[in-house]
């Protein structure tokens, strides 16, 4: 395969009703549009998950699956399938569907379109399709992030994203950091900018997270981002010819 130009990377856990179908709606949205490759990584699933990406493997040639070993989380996967990704930009979706795979072509026009110092595109839900309790703590930290971080980001919890894998590689990595990617760009110096993005139910299968346990994890890393934040020096450098 010739070398891609962009690598979509997907962390799954437990995700068997859901990987088949993300994996044919990607091939749809980027073939012929870009050459890029799909990069998977599976988080230590205990169901299927690894059995049915390897049957698609057969009719999609792009895709690569990566495995943990161990149970790491969503940040970690996404790490992973970074590190290994093999274009210059990423693009990210969650593993259970309700990121819609049509709106990658979408963010890359943004991104051609924008300055060369924007690295971060980030997918904004602007009609979620989540509960009602989901949506209202959703709500809540966002406000409460985006007064505290002063990010300027209305939806930092889409897994819907487009960045620079060198801009990513050098953010600092902790668990959850997927959570304040806009944040973290900024802090490093570059600029970002939100795109509204379309989203969906869940397939099949159930939510890894509760909103009490996002919550209670939630704040420790929002101080800990605002704590970063508040130490960064940044500065220009010039060479001496």
């Amino acid at each position: 395969m010739s070398q891609p130009q962009l690598s979509v990377v997907i962390p799954a856990f437990n995700e068997e009703g859901n990987v088949a179908t993300l994996v044919d709606e990607v091939l749809a949205a980027l073939r012929g549009v870009v050459p890029f490759e799909l990069v998977i990584v599976d988080d230590c699933s205990r169901d299927g998950t690894l059995a049915v990406l390897q049957a698609a493997k057969a009719r999609a040639p792009e895709l690569r699956v990566l495995a943990h070993q161990r149970q790491s989380g969503q940040s970690t996967a996404i790490r992973t399938g970074v590190k290994a990704a093999r274009a210059p930009w990423v693009a990210t979706l969650d593993g259970d569907g309700q990121n819609d795979p049509a709106d990658l072509p979408k963010l890359l026009a943004a991104r051609d379109a924008g300055p060369a110092d924007v690295k971060l595109y980030a997918g904004w839900r602007v009609n979620r399709q989540d509960t009602g309790s989901k949506k209202w703590a959703s709500k809540w930290a966002n406000g409460i992030r985006s007064r505290l971080l002063r990010d300027a980001t209305p939806d930092t919890g889409c897994g819907t994203k487009l960045f620079e894998r060198a801009a990513f590689l050098d953010l600092p990595y902790f668990d959850h950091m997927h959570r304040y990617l806009p944040a973290l760009m900024q802090r490093a110096g570059w600029k970002t900018t939100s795109v509204p993005v379309n989203h969906r139910p869940r397939g099949a299968g159930a939510s890894k997270y509760t909103n009490l346990g996002r919550a209670l994890v939630g704040v420790r890393d929002l101080m800990g981002v605002a704590w970063l934040i508040k130490r960064s020096k940044l500065t220009d450098v010039r060479e001496l010819e």
